[in-house]
This record gives C-alpha cells, sequence and structure tokens, in this order.
C-alpha cells in the first residue's frame, strides 16, 4: 500500500495486515491533522487581517486604539479565540459532515459580536471595516482552507490511509451493515477491523463480510484494551441492555477509544437529536422536523436572492444554450414538463430542451428498455437525446432554467428530486413525506450519484433531507455540487 507523500500533514496509517491479524492503530495523524488545521486558521486569518489593514490604510489612524496594527492584532486574537471556545478544532468534527462548518460559522459571528460591541466601548470609527469587510473574508478563506484540508484527507481515506480502526459489536446483521456503510464511504474515516457479536462466530466460520469475528460481545472491554481500537461501533442487539452499555463505558475510561452507540432511529441525525438527562436517566430526545418558522422563510430568502444572482451571472451562458439547442435539432428551445411540488401541488417546471421534438410520445415505445431505478425512466443511451442534449445532462447545464421555478417559488435550490405526477400517485405513506417540502434544483441525490442510484437509496437520501434539514446542510450541499456537475457522474 503506498504510504503518504512528504508533504502530507499527517502520517499513513496501514490498513490490517494481510496475515488477517490486528494491528495496534496509530492515531498520530488525528493530532497532525488538527494541528494542521489550526495554523491553517491561525495563518489564513492572520494573511486577511494584515492585508485589509494595509490596503484601507488604517494605519494612519489617529487615535492609538485605532491604529491598524491594535485592531489586526485584536482581530486576529478574538477569532482564534472564538475558534477555541466554539471547539471548532474538536477532532470530532474535523474532516467530516456539517458540523465542522456549522461551528466555524458560530464562532465567527461571536467574533463579530464581540468586536462590534468592543468597537462601541471604544468608539472606534473604523470598526466598521473589520465588521463588514475583514470577518466576512476571514469566513471566505477560513472556510476554503478547510474545505482543501478536507478533500486531502478524503483523499488519503479512499486509498486506505488515515482511517480510524473500529470493533464493532452487535448483531451480525446490524454489523454486516456498518461494515457495507463504511466500504461505500471511506471518506467518513471509519474501517471495521474486527467484530464482536453475541455467540463469538456466525455460519460459515469466524468472519464477517471478510471482517474477523474475535469474540463475544461481554469480551469487547478486553479486545479493546489489548489491540487499542480507535472506536467502538455499538449497533442494536438484545444483549445491550442499559446496564451492560453502562458497564462498557466505564470499562472504557482512560483509554483513547470514543464508544459510539447507534441509535434505532437511524436516519435522524444532525440538529433534531439532543439528549436530556431526566430523574438521573439519559434519555436521547428527538425534535419535530422544521417545515415552517423563521429558519423556513431565512431559507426562502435566500433561494430567491441566490436564484436572482444565478441568473445574472449564468445569463450569457444561458443565451448561449439557447442558441445551440435551436441550432441542433427542430423544436423549442425550453422543454416544459408537469412536476408535483410542496404539498403535492403541480408545477411546470422548465429545462432546455434535450430531446427531438415528440420525444415524449415515443417514450411508450422504449418502456421495455428502462434502466431507472424504481418509479423512474431512465435509459443511459436514450436515442431521442441530441448531440447537444448529451452534453447539457452530463453537465447539468439543461436544469439552468429552472432557476426561474425558484425564483418564483415553486421549488428551492436545495430539496428532493421534484417527481412527475405518475410517480408521485404511485407513493406510499413513506415516500409521500418527500412532498412536505419544495423540490429543490438540487439535494443529497445529486452529490451522491444521481441517476446511478437505486431507488431505495434516492428516497433514503430525499426524506433524510426532509427529516434533518438545516441551513448549514444546504451550504455543503451546494458547494459539493459544483464538483458533482463537473465529474458529471451519473448524469444521463
Amino acid at each position: 500500500m503506498r504510504q503518504g507523500g512528504l508533504l502530507s500533514p499527517f502520517p499513513s496509517t496501514r490498513g490490517r495486515p494481510a496475515d488477517g491479524t490486528i494491528s495496534r492503530p496509530a492515531t498520530d495523524w488525528e493530532q497532525r491533522y488538527r494541528r494542521t488545521v489550526i495554523t491553517g486558521d491561525a495563518v489564513a486569518t492572520a494573511c486577511v487581517v494584515a492585508g485589509i489593514g494595509n490596503f484601507f490604510g488604517a494605519r494612519d489612524a489617529a487615535n492609538w486604539h485605532e491604529k491598524w496594527g491594535i485592531l489586526a492584532f485584536g482581530t486576529w486574537i478574538l477569532v482564534l479565540g472564538a475558534l477555541a471556545v466554539s471547539r471548532s478544532w474538536a477532532p470530532a468534527v474535523l474532516g467530516q459532515g456539517a458540523e465542522e462548518f456549522r461551528r466555524l460559522g458560530r464562532s465567527l459571528f461571536m467574533a463579530t459580536v464581540v468586536l462590534a460591541l468592543g468597537g462601541i466601548a471604544l468608539t472606534s470609527r473604523n470598526i466598521k471595516l473589520w465588521i463588514f469587510v475583514a470577518i466576512p473574508a476571514i469566513a471566505i478563506v477560513t472556510m476554503t482552507e478547510r474545505y482543501l484540508l478536507r478533500l486531502w484527507l478524503h483523499r488519503e481515506r479512499k486509498e486506505g490511509r488515515c482511517l480510524r480502526p473500529v470493533l464493532a459489536a452487535g448483531s451480525p446483521a446490524t454489523v454486516r451493515d456498518l461494515i457495507t456503510r463504511t466500504r461505500k464511504f471511506p471518506h467518513l474515516g471509519w474501517r471495521v477491523d474486527a467484530v464482536c457479536t453475541t455467540y463469538g462466530a456466525v455460519a460459515g466460520g469466524d468472519r464477517l463480510d471478510g471482517v474477523p469475528v474475535v469474540g463475544r460481545l461481554t469480551d469487547v472491554a478486553g479486545h479493546v484494551h489489548r489491540d487499542g481500537y480507535r472506536v467502538v461501533a455499538v449497533t442494536p442487539d438484545p444483549h445491550w441492555s442499559p446496564e451492560r452499555l453502562q458497564r462498557l463505558a466505564w470499562s472504557l475510561e482512560g483509554s483513547d477509544t470514543e464508544m459510539v452507540v447507534a441509535p434505532v432511529l437511524m436516519e435522524v441525525a444532525g440538529p433534531r437529536l439532543h439528549i436530556d438527562a431526566v430523574l438521573g436517566i439519559p434519555l436521547l430526545r428527538v425534535s419535530m422536523p422544521t417545515f415552517s418558522g423563521g429558519r423556513r422563510a431565512v431559507k426562502g430568502v435566500v433561494d430567491r436572492l441566490g436564484a436572482a444572482v444565478l441568473l445574472l451571472v449564468f445569463a450569457p451562458l444561458m443565451v448561449g444554450v439557447g442558441l445551440l439547442v435551436a441550432a441542433d435539432s427542430r423544436g423549442g428551445v425550453f422543454y416544459r414538463q408537469r412536476r408535483v411540488g410542496k404539498d403535492g401541488r403541480e408545477f411546470t417546471m422548465v429545462k432546455f430542451r434535450t430531446m427531438v421534438a415528440g420525444a415524449d410520445r415515443a417514450r411508450a415505445e422504449l418502456i421495455h428498455r428502462n434502466e431507472g431505478a424504481g418509479l423512474l425512466f431512465k435509459l443511459r443511451r436514450d436515442p431521442r437525446v441530441t448531440r447537444v442534449g448529451t452534453v447539457l445532462r452530463r453537465y447539468s447545464l439543461d436544469e439552468l432554467p429552472q432557476l426561474f421555478n425558484v425564483l418564483t417559488g415553486s421549488m428551492s435550490l436545495v430539496g428532493p428530486r421534484p417527481p412527475l405526477p405518475e410517480e408521485s400517485a404511485a407513493y406510499g405513506p413513506d415516500i409521500r413525506r418527500r412532498l412536505l417540502v419544495k423540490p429543490g434544483l438540487t439535494g443529497l441525490w445529486q452529490i451522491s450519484g444521481r441517476s446511478d442510484l437505486s431507488w431505495e437509496e434516492t428516497v433514503r437520501l430525499d426524506l433524510r433531507y426532509v427529516e434533518d434539514w438545516s441551513l448549514a446542510l444546504d451550504t455543503v450541499i451546494l458547494w459539493k455540487t459544483l464538483r458533482a456537475v463537473l465529474h458529471g457522474q451519473g448524469a444521463y
């Protein structure tokens, strides 16, 4: 296995040895990566505040508290202090999920408030420069730096390095599901190295999907102390009573091992989960999903402003695409189709035409060749698609006119895939929950494989978005959509 390069901020973490034995995990890379992030944040912030101070000439201020050096240094210390207080450098949030960027944004907002109050107290005339220019610039630079480091880490993990060795403990079925997920999504940083089950072995040998079954559930603590796993993942099994879980947690005290317990509600996560202590009993409280209120109002404003800005930016491109569509084949430039939106209301979705005129009438003749998942109709090599349409679909340029749908309020920038009326008519009660929010121009399905996904996976991702929606998640999805579009994976 190839080792990390000389420029890597963390050393290589090897996979399991060829003889199948369990190696003691090396976790130095986690501390090295954390130090790299801290250094990156400090350097990026220092560069921004120094550049702002020099460029705007704040060094010539008349009073001592308005001199650029003091304000720049104070802003730098304030931002780093806010990052530390908000635990933005906690190893558990670095490198994955939206929580890292949520904490980063919370830290910068905290720094802005303190900076504003300090400016009022000191009656500084230059404080607006640091609030409205420096802090937004720091946000852009630090988020970009964090994202680049994350790409670096994810690349290492896809090649089998910088993974946390995991001991999975639970029923064979739930452990097998965990193994499958960790292999499918290596960027999350887990590698199941060993398994403990109720009876210590499964039918057919001492391995579960190629992972050694090293013992029973009662043996977990002993294996952790002997082999030094980084994570103990407890999956559902009747064996796990509250008393046994508590004893396991006690037995892991003093080690570097993190104990993770999978709740029954597997698809509920993020801001909806809260831990409360009631009468000394730890309870997992699940708040209701948010379908209205202040955050939804903010999302609506962001959608329409974002759509307006994007339409202005992409106007020349859209004109060029329209001319190519018109020149390539006979028919209109735009294709209009009825789709189902929020609460089951139908609307007309607009796209650039990518098929020959009358393509809808030819669908019945091709239905026997359907390669789409579930209720979807898709063909990898659809004879109705034009030459220009093939390119437009690969890079999702045909979907740019949907920005008009976002602008008029029938769609959102981020949300579930908008279904056809015949598709939604076949929905069961569970899948119909997709219609509780506006459909989106992009979504979790867009950044996870698009048409390559199975029907079940598409539905699962849409329902996960409906249940766990947040402004931070929208931001991450929009950021990742650019990469998905450029790669063109799953688009046909």
